[in-house]
């Protein structure tokens, strides 16, 4: 296995695309995997034609790309690779079809974000100007292309290894890892990262109870327990069930944060949340941020702690016990944030 490391301007940094041949793991593969593949940029999808020559492959090589969410900056490029390789591209079921660039699914996501921008109650300024800064970057898609879509337990073998399909939703709706049992490892794409914290809420409004989905999946992570899993972003982690925990006790503190900042103010809406959490955004982090307070304003209306009204939540319970609203991940170990 061999990472390639691709620009990414837009997002979250480089992101990994993680090539499977055989190469310095002891497993043999008779055909070219990758696991994601970048941003649909002609100099990003240069970089991966240059980075694979050095490992002595063409992207006409390749035989199949695993997908790990339908994001831009990780499914972009796999239309081109299909294109010019005839590749399979595989995605899980509630992703296939925005991987695959079907206009009708994407008019459906854009459309229900519209939807939740109001819900949020973004101001007008802020609105228009995510409108228009998402439909700037609509391109990143990349081209259209057939997917094979598959569902959580599905086994796919790669040479003699088997990686298991599992299912980690909460990012995003169809997010998932690739767990090889035998390598005790895990590709994991963005279900955690070794910094920072995925989003939650704005990164795919498709997602109902988005954090609630998400703590289901952080504790199936570490009920898995990979002694490594390789992320979409940046070095790979090498206690993964840690990192988990740390990142569900993350979203305890911002939960508390949350009910404080409500404490403070009074009825709040999503935005004006978000305005007291994160202060001015700029870019995707318009999406991001209202998104994220969301998650956690719907997670205590769904407890009973806050009640909504209109576009605004307000607490009922004004002592509540938070801790008592997340799992104990069972496990002490904290891996604290890179750099």
């Amino acid at each position: 296995m061999h990472r390639i490391r691709l620009n990414n301007t837009v997002f979250e940094g480089q992101n990994n695309v993680y090539v499977l041949d055989g190469g310095d793991t002891g497993h043999v593969s008779d055909e070219l995997v990758l696991v994601d593949a970048g941003v649909a940029l002609p100099e990003v999808h240069e970089e991966l034609r240059s980075e694979l020559a050095a490992l002595g492959h063409e992207v006409a090589d390749i035989d199949r790309v695993l997908v790990t969410h339908w994001h831009y900056d990780h499914a972009g490029l796999a239309g081109a690779i299909q294109a010019e390789s005839g590749a399979t591209i595989h995605a899980h079921e509630a992703d296939a079809p925005l991987v695959a660039g079907d206009e009708e699914s994407l008019l459906d996501e854009q459309s229900l974000q519209r939807e939740k921008f109001r819900e949020w109650d973004l101001p007008d300024d802020a609105r228009e100007g995510l409108v228009e800064f998402l439909a700037d970057h609509m391109d990143l898609g990349g081209e259209q292309c057939e997917v094979e879509p598959f569902t959580d337990g599905d086994r796919i073998a790669v040479g003699d290894r088997t990686l298991e399909a599992v299912h980690l939703p909460g990012h995003a709706a169809g997010l998932t890892a690739f767990h090889d049992a035998e390598a005790d490892e895990a590709f994991v794409g963005d279900v955690i990262l070794p910094k920072y914290t995925p989003n939650v809420g704005g990164a795919d409004v498709r997602v109902d109870a988005p954090l609630e989905r998400y703590v289901e999946s952080l504790l199936r992570l570490i009920d898995r327990d990979p002694a490594t899993a390789w992320p979409g972003h940046r070095d790979r982690i090498d206690d993964p069930a840690g990192r988990a925990a740390t990142i569900l006790r993350h979203h305890v503190e911002r939960t508390e944060n949350v009910v404080g900042v409500l404490g403070d103010r009074g009825p709040s809406t999503p935005w004006e949340v978000s305005a007291a959490l994160f202060g001015d955004l700029h870019g995707i982090h318009v999406l991001h941020g209202p998104g994220e307070a969301y998650a956690h304003l719907d997670h205590l209306a769904r407890a009973g702690i806050a009640e909504r009204d209109g576009k605004q939540y307000a607490l009922v319970d004004d002592d509540p016990d938070i801790g008592s609203l997340f799992p104990d991940p069972g496990i002490d170990r904290v891996v604290e944030w890179e750099g």
